[in-house]
């Protein structure tokens, strides 16, 4: 059976409605700087929602396993159920290829791919009207390039609008930074004029809040719940399950709430 937001474990804490998005109060300069996926996973899109402003980093290393080119989609009834839809991609430089330098082997053909896919697992979601718009965007986008970031950040801003997003997304490649790899992450928060960084639990291992403090620019660690299918599932599937489940209204909601609860840590 097709699960619906009355199945979930945690509540809705606001009503229906799409909330408002948080590009809407820029003041407290929240920013995420992040590769550009194909259909974020939900721990990825909750991020970038809670942010005022999402860095694209397409001018580093592309890597094969991640997920640039690639997303894995869950079952609507069943999010154990998945499956890997992944674009054959083409590196020029090889190894050394940036996302931003990396082509789609046969647009048309992962063109198909997209569309046949994503309406296989999702057409009979009672949202399909909004996973619907996604898709569009992206089918537009494989009409128009050949480019694996376009594709994926054209995914991403398509989720992200449907959800009542209205931040900026801006280019890391038109900013001018430092080598060096906390060094370059903090030179891009300090020119846009952010005052926090959202950081994950991953790039948390790695990285250095110094050159941070330097600009007074406070290093916010950011991460999503597990105590509900939910998100159980958020760091795995992408995003595509929890919106055709639960639907738009509902989703953004939940992602709300969570960017609430870490400004309440901006502001303690």
């Amino acid at each position: 059976m097709t699960l619906t937001s009355a199945s979930w474990a945690l509540a809705s804490t606001a009503a229906s409605s799409v909330p408002e998005p948080p590009g809407a109060d820029t003041s407290d300069g929240l920013c995420a700087i992040h590769q550009p996926n194909l259909f974020p996973r939900l721990s990825t899109l909750a991020k970038l929602f809670a942010a005022d402003r999402w860095i694209v980093l397409a001018d580093v290393q592309f890597a094969r396993r991640d997920y640039q080119h690639r997303a894995r989609l869950a079952a609507l009834d069943d999010p154990s159920r998945q499956q890997w839809l992944t674009l054959p991609t083409h590196l020029p430089h090889g190894r050394s290829t940036l996302i931003s330098q990396a082509r789609l082997v046969d647009p048309q053909r992962s063109r198909r791919a997209v569309h046949l896919l994503v309406r296989q697992y999702y057409g009979r979601s009672p949202h399909w009207k909004a996973v619907s718009d996604v898709l569009d965007a992206v089918l537009d986008t494989l009409d128009s390039s050949d480019r694996v970031a376009d594709l994926a950040r054209t995914s991403t801003i398509a989720l992200l609008t449907a959800l009542g997003w209205s931040g900026d997304a801006l280019d890391s490649s038109e900013i001018p930074t430092r080598p060096g790899r906390s060094e370059r992450l903090a030179d891009l928060a300090a020119a846009t004029g952010s005052t926090h960084y959202l950081c994950g639990t991953g790039g948390l291992q790695y990285l250095d809040a110094d050159p941070f403090g330097a600009h007074d620019v406070s290093v916010l660690s950011f991460h999503t719940p597990v105590d509900c299918l939910l998100w159980q599932w958020a760091r795995r599937v992408s995003s595509l399950w929890a919106l055709s489940t639960i639907g738009p209204g509902e989703l953004a909601n939940r992602l709300a709430a969570q960017r609430e609860t870490h400004l309440l840590r901006v502001h303690a």
